[in-house]
C-alpha cells in the first residue's frame, strides 16, 4: 500500500498492520505517516494534540532488555528502569548506570584458605570431634570475607560448615553475626575478696543471683545506669528491648554459666568468678543482625552459605549494627558488676581486685573484624578495660579457673582457649551415663565441692565428665603458644541453673497428662 490522496484509502492504509512492522522506524515511523494524514486533511480537534504528541515517541527500557544486556534478574531492576526512562538513558549510557548501581557479586572462594589448627587429638573420642571441626572450618573457608582462621584445644563442632566453639575468624569489612553466636559477649569477671570463707562468699553470692529463664519480678531488679537506658532506648535496633534490659539485669542464664568460688593457688585468697552473656538483649540482636545479614547475602553473594552472611561494616546497616553490640558488650559488663557488687555489700567488703574478659565476641582491628565464637582476646587493644593483660578460662566445676597472660603470634590470631569444650553433644553424654542415677553421678563428680543448682534440680550434662580432658587443653595451650597460666582459682564450689525446665510450666502439663 502506498500513500493516497484519497481519504477513504486512507483510512484503509492506516488500519492496517503492515506499515507499522514496515516502517523503518517502527511506531515512530507509523507516528510520522499518521501525523502527515492528519496535517493533510486539516483536522484540528483537541484530542488530536494526544496523537501529535506520539511523534516523539522514545521506547522505553524493560526488565527484559536489561536481561538481553547481560543483567541477572533483580529487585534494583524496577529503580534501574524508572530512572533509565526518565533520564532517556539507551546503549553506552545505559549500560554504564546500570554497572554503578548494580551490586557485585562476590562468589565464595573456590578452594578454602588454609587455617591455624591449634588442637591434637590425644584419644579415640577427640579425634571425631577433631575431624567434624576440621571439616567445619574447610567449608567455612571458601567464604570470601575472610582473611584468616585459626581453632583451639577447646574446640568442637555447632553446625555443618559454620564456626566451631573455640574458632577464630578474621573477616575485611565485614560482621559476621552467626559468628559471635546469640551469646553475644558471653564473658567472666572475676572479683578478689581477700581473706574470706569461700563458704560465705559463695552463701553471700547464692543470695543475690538468679539463673534460669526470663529476669527479675519488679520489686527485686536492680537499677540500670541512666546512660545506658539511653543508649538502648535510643538505638534503632535494641529500642523494643528496653525492658528485657532492666528485668534481666543482674541474671545469669542457664546452660553453662555459672557462679564461680575458689581461692588463689598464690595467695590463698577467695575469688568469685562469673560466666554469662547478654541474655535477651543480646539475643534479639542476633535475631536482627542474622535477618540483615541474609538481606545482603541474597544482595551480594547468594552462592554463601546462609549461616555464613555477613553485614559490610561501610554500610549504614554495618555502622548501626557495629553501634550496637558496644552497647551490648556495655550492659553485659554491668550485668556482671551488679552481682559482684551485691556480694560484696552483703559481704561488706571492698574486693581487691576486679578484671574480666569477653569470649564471645568481635572485635575490629583498622577493616579487620576478629570474630571470636569461645576465644578468650590476648591482646590488649581487644579487652580496652582489661587490667594488667589478665584473662580467665574456665575449665570445669571441679578444675582451677586459670589466670591467663599471652601475646599475639601468628597461629593463636590474638587468642587462646575459652574453656575445656566438649567432645560429645549434651545428650549423647546423657545417653552415655543413663546406666547411673543422676544422684550417684552428681555424688561422685562433685565430692569434696560445695555445687549447687538454682533450679534444685542436678543437670548431669554439666557435670565435669561432659566436658573434654582438662589436663589436655592445659598441656595444648602450652604447645601452641596460646598464653601463659600465671594464678589459678583453686574450686571450692560454684552454683548453675540446673535443670529448670522441670518446673516450666509446659513441662508440668506434660507430666500430668502421662
Amino acid at each position: 500500500m502506498r500513500w493516497t490522496e484519497n481519504p477513504k484509502k486512507q483510512v484503509r492504509f492506516l488500519s492496517s498492520p503492515h506499515i507499522w512492522k514496515r516502517s523503518k522506524d517502527g511506531l515512530c515511523g507509523g507516528l510520522k505517516i499518521l501525523r502527515c494524514w492528519f496535517d493533510t486533511n486539516r483536522f484540528h480537534k483537541p484530542w488530536f494534540s494526544f496523537i501529535f504528541s506520539l511523534h516523539n515517541f522514545k521506547r522505553m527500557i524493560t526488565g527484559t532488555e536489561l536481561i538481553a544486556m547481560g543483567y541477572k534478574p533483580h529487585k534494583r531492576f524496577k529503580e534501574i528502569i524508572d530512572y533509565a526512562n526518565s533520564h532517556d538513558l539507551s546503549g553506552k549510557a545505559l549500560k554504564a548506570y546500570v554497572d554503578s548501581v548494580m551490586p557485585i557479586l562476590i562468589e565464595p572462594r573456590a578452594e578454602p584458605l588454609a587455617f591455624y589448627q591449634n588442637i591434637r587429638p590425644e584419644s579415640e573420642e577427640e579425634q571425631a570431634n577433631v575431624e567434624m571441626v576440621f571439616r567445619d572450618m574447610n567449608l567455612l573457608m571458601v567464604t570470601p570475607t575472610i582473611q584468616a582462621g585459626a581453632v583451639m584445644p577447646d574446640a568442637c563442632p555447632t553446625g555443618y560448615g559454620q564456626i566451631p566453639v573455640g574458632g577464630v575468624i578474621v573477616a575485611k569489612n565485614a560482621i559476621h553475626p552467626s559468628m559471635h553466636s546469640a551469646d553475644i559477649c558471653c564473658s567472666v569477671m572475676m572479683s578478689n575478696f581477700g581473706n574470706v570463707s569461700p563458704k560465705t562468699v559463695l552463701d553471700m553470692a547464692h543470695s543475690v543471683t538468679h539463673f534460669g529463664a526470663g529476669g527479675r519480678t519488679r520489686d527485686n531488679e536492680y537499677r540500670l545506669p541512666v546512660e545506658l537506658a539511653a543508649k538502648i532506648k535510643a538505638h534503632p535496633y535494641l529500642k523494643n528491648y528496653l525492658t528485657i534490659a532492666i528485668s534481666q539485669l543482674g541474671t545469669q542464664g542457664d546452660g553453662n554459666h555459672f557462679l564461680f568460688v575458689g581461692q588463689s593457688k598464690n595467695s590463698g585468697e577467695t575469688i568469685m568468678v562469673t560466666h554469662h552473656g547478654s541474655r535477651g538483649l543480646g539475643a534479639n540482636l542476633y535475631k536482627t543482625g542474622m535477618k540483615l545479614a541474609e538481606r545482603f547475602r541474597k544482595d551480594i553473594s547468594p552462592k554463601t552459605n546462609e549461616k555464613n552472611a555477613w553485614i559490610p561494616f561501610d554500610t549504614e546497616e554495618g555502622q548501626l549494627y557495629w553501634e550496637a553490640l558496644q552497647i551490648v558488650r556495655e550492659w553485659t559488663k554491668e550485668n556482671h558488676t551488679v552481682i559482684h557488687n551485691a556480694t560484696a555489700e552483703k559481704l561488706a567488703i571492698n574486693p581487691i581486685d576486679r578484671f574480666w574478659n569477653e569470649h564471645n565476641f568481635v572485635f575490629k582491628e583498622g577493616d579487620l573484624f576478629y570474630h571470636a565464637k569461645g576465644a578468650t582476646p590476648l591482646k590488649d587493644a581487644f579487652v580496652p578495660d582489661g587490667i594488667g593483660g589478665l584473662r580467665l578460662i574456665p575449665l570445669n566445676m571441679s578444675q582451677p579457673v586459670l589466670i591467663v597472660k599471652g601475646n599475639s603470634t601468628d597461629n593463636n590470631l590474638g587468642f587462646a582457649p575459652h574453656g575445656a569444650g566438649r567432645n560429645i553433644s549434651r545428650g549423647q553424654h546423657k545417653r552415655n551415663k543413663a546406666h547411673k542415677t543422676t544422684e550417684a553421678l552428681f555424688a561422685e563428680e562433685t565430692k569434696g565441692l560445695d555445687v549447687r543448682f538454682y533450679s534444685n534440680h542436678i543437670d548431669i550434662s554439666e557435670l565435669p565428665s561432659a566436658y573434654k580432658n582438662a589436663d589436655m587443653v592445659k598441656r595444648q595451650m602450652k604447645e601452641f603458644d596460646l598464653g601463659e597460666v600465671v594464678d589459678e582459682v583453686m574450686p571450692y564450689g560454684c552454683i548453675m541453673a540446673g535443670d529448670w525446665e522441670m518446673d516450666a510450666p509446659w513441662k508440668k502439663k506434660r507430666n500430668l497428662r502421662k
